[in-house]
């Protein structure tokens, strides 16, 4: 493999981590985002914020996908949970659940071991 060539990740062997604090209410999930990430910020305007947190609730199935990380369990066989959960409803289920960590990723509410142990490298 030369230097400009990256090892390829197969998206199903990876295993989700909780990034981001979240609340579980027993039918949903929400999720708890910073409005502000800079310390700096967050002293200045914390007395005047009502809250700290912007809260993303997740549907049905984003809830259910969200309890199942656990940070053993690796995508694939969240699909296969997510499957026996939901059957045809979720289908084509490995289709939208990466998407789904995509965007989780994307928004930094989670990550995978597999990255963070490349990193550590």
């Amino acid at each position: 493999m030369s230097k400009k060539e990256k090892p390829v990740l197969n998206y199903l062997e990876l295993t989700p981590l909780h990034k981001a604090d979240f609340i579980d209410e027993g039918d949903t999930v929400i999720v708890l985002e910073p409005k502000f990430r800079k310390p700096w910020l967050k002293k200045i305007l914390k007395p005047v914020m009502k809250n700290e947190n912007i809260k993303v609730k997740l549907d049905e199935f984003g809830s259910n996908a969200w309890r199942l990380i656990d940070g053993t369990r690796k995508v694939s066989e969240i699909v296969e949970e997510m499957t026996k959960i939901f059957g045809d409803k979720i289908q084509p289920a490995d289709l939208r659940l990466t998407k789904f960590f995509t965007g989780l990723m994307h928004h930094d509410y989670i990550t995978f071991t597999e990255i963070i142990k490349k990193e550590d490298k």
